[in-house]
């Protein structure tokens, strides 16, 4: 089992969950009665996208919503992420939005 500590950017509030072997953050979440944003849980929306702080954690499958360059700055997908050590991710809409700026700004 590992620790995740979930951080929300904007909002003062962190929650930490225990990660089952092979259990994806999400599941972890849910479990723990902690709401995180997410849409098709198979890494195709991006909807639940965060951030790793610290930690490792791997992808049960290749994150279609994230291209290469969201890997190397260091962005997860939780609905398909499982973590290979205690982690730290910065969770909530906002991490999402970094990724899908608004043209309108």
């Amino acid at each position: 089992m590992t620790r995740v500590r979930l951080v929300w950017r904007d909002a003062d509030r962190v929650a930490t969950v225990d990660v089952l072997a092979g259990q994806t953050v999400l599941d972890a979440a849910e479990s723990a009665d902690v709401a995180l944003p997410f849409g098709c849980r198979t890494g195709a929306c991006g909807t639940c996208t965060a951030r790793l702080l610290d930690g490792e954690v791997s992808h049960r499958r290749p994150p279609r919503a994230l291209k290469e360059r969201h890997l190397d700055d260091g962005y997860v997908l939780p609905c398909i992420a499982v973590p290979e050590t205690d982690a730290r991710l910065e969770v909530g809409a906002a991490v999402q939005a970094d990724l899908v700026p608004n043209p309108w700004k």
